[in-house]
């Protein structure tokens, strides 16, 4: 992983502005970060970092959110991520650059466009659907750093108490960093982490800290309505920029 010093700074102004902005609005770090790290690193190793920061992150905001975690929520999904997260880091190590990226940036639009359309009105439940939205979770977080979409909506349409699912979320985003990092890992011909120079994880985690600090604050003075728009639009934007680069790549850019 060769980054140049405009490339460093990218990286770490996508994290500080991916946590401020999950701070503030509640989207996801991968969902507001991804698009940005994966354009100046690459899908595979842009991901990476991703999986990274978001597992570090998830760590954090699990120690603030114990006690409404839902345990058995937790083992219905969080062991069924490994079933999506083998194919693909499978699809990682076996897609060129141009494609993959596509993919990216495909996910990302995808998960933005059903998380902000599901009908309201749509209801199920039952274990199954709590599988199933594990398996997707794993698939999308190992392709494209985020997890969360999927299990949005099956929260959504099993009417999952929002307290309850908002902390649930920060260990299974645990789960499904750990095992896209080690799949990736074990899968790859070289360690990814081997190639990243060293100084580029405490500098991550200095941008993650910063930056939830920064939303904590902005989160008083800025509208939840006001701030979900403004980071719809941002990963709308970054997603779409990087499916155009893909597609330039793949076919003769």
């Amino acid at each position: 992983m060769e980054l140049t010093i405009v490339a460093f700074a990218c990286i770490l102004a996508a994290i500080f502005v991916g946590a401020m902005m999950q701070r503030i609005s509640g989207m996801g770090l991968g969902l507001l970060g991804a698009p940005v790290v994966t354009l100046v690193a690459g899908p595979v190793a842009g991901v990476l970092v991703i999986n990274v920061v978001a597992t570090v992150n998830a760590v954090m905001q699990s120690a603030s959110v114990w006690e409404n975690i839902d345990w058995r929520k937790f083992w219905l999904i969080g062991p069924v991520m490994a079933l999506g997260a083998l194919p693909g880091t499978w699809v990682v190590h076996n897609t060129p650059l141009g494609p993959l990226q596509m993919i990216v940036g495909a996910l990302v639009l995808l998960a933005l466009l059903v998380t902000s359309r599901l009908p309201e009105r749509a209801q199920v439940d039952g274990p199954q659907y709590a599988v199933a939205a594990g398996v997707a979770g794993g698939f999308m977080n190992t392709l494209a750093g985020i997890a969360g979409p999927a299990i949005t909506v099956y929260a959504r349409v099993s009417r999952w108490p929002t307290q309850t699912f908002a902390a649930t979320l920060q260990p299974l985003f645990f789960v499904s960093g750990a095992l896209s990092l080690l799949f990736k890992e074990l899968g790859a011909e070289q360690s990814i982490f081997a190639t990243a120079p060293v100084v580029l994880w405490p500098l991550c985690l200095v941008a993650l800290v910063v930056g939830i600090a920064t939303g904590s604050r902005l989160s008083r003075y800025i509208p939840l309505e006001r701030a979900h728009k403004l980071s719809l639009t941002m990963a709308t934007l970054g997603a779409g920029v990087v499916m155009i680069r893909g597609a330039m790549q793949t076919f003769g850019g």
